[in-house]
């Protein structure tokens, strides 16, 4: 479902030049999930954004379900692969009722108002049908971010690109998103992207996990891999047991 080949991202600013994603390449079959973890910094989220069509300063090669893609993407590949952000306080307008917010992909897409769409996407993510008429601020943090997942499916996407999907969220909050998300999968047979900081949340929901530093992977593991603390590298065995403590 997805490739990636020798993707390259630099940022340039004046005479200055910033080299955050080197020569990374992977792939992701259907329906897997693949989990990328890092240090803050260390490109993930960059290259996640790549992937969406988020980010423009990107060369090498991106591949969506066998086809190749640019940096412009077109509509039909747009819809392919849809992002979840991290922080569900600033990913939602603030102005905006939750009826209007789940609406506007589809208004944005030229596929109609949206607005008979909105009572299913509720449902699919466990809100009840009168948050339609609420406002961002009315919600709890865990409800905002099944919002954010509920508008991420409007599209109905093949892929979910998710950045940190669980990080703002309180500790009891997160399963039930991550719960949430696994059973998604698994009735549409979604393709996951997992970025996060966090190995337990990787260990939940991944099949495989790429460890990445400076710009580059240096670890690959199983999903049995990281349950049983089974590392390849000094900087993953340095992760993994940070996150023991």
């Amino acid at each position: 479902m997805i490739r990636i080949d020798n993707l390259d991202v630099a940022f340039k600013s004046g005479k200055t030049s910033k080299h955050v994603v080197k020569s990374v390449s992977l792939s992701v079959a259907k329906a897997e999930t693949l989990g990328i973890v890092g240090e803050s910094g260390c490109g993930k989220s960059t290259l996640l954004r790549s992937l969406a069509g988020l980010e423009g300063a990107w060369t090498g090669n991106i591949f969506l379900n066998g086809a190749a893609v640019s940096a412009e993407r077109t509509r039909e590949q747009l819809l392919m692969a849809q992002m979840v952000f991290q922080d569900p306080y600033g990913s939602l307008h603030p102005r905006h009722r939750i009826a209007r917010v789940l609406a506007e992909p589809i208004r944005a897409m030229g596929l109609g108002d949206g607005w008979s769409q909105v009572p299913a996407a509720l449902k699919q993510v466990g809100l009840p049908l009168e948050f339609a008429e609420r406002f961002p601020h009315e919600l709890s943090g865990g409800q905002r971010q099944r919002v954010a997942i509920a508008r991420a499916l409007m599209l109905k996407p093949q892929i979910l690109l998710l950045d940190e999907p669980t990080s703002a969220l309180d500790v009891s909050v997160q399963a039930e998103v991550l719960n949430l998300l696994s059973d998604l999968k698994d009735e549409q047979q979604l393709t996951y992207v997992l970025v996060s900081h966090d190995l337990s949340v990787i260990a939940h929901m991944c099949d495989r996990v790429l460890v990445m530093k400076d710009g580059v992977f240096v670890d690959e593991m199983t999903r049995e891999d990281l349950q049983a603390g089974h590392t390849h590298s000094d900087y993953a065995k340095m992760l993994f047991e940070a996150s023991m403590i």
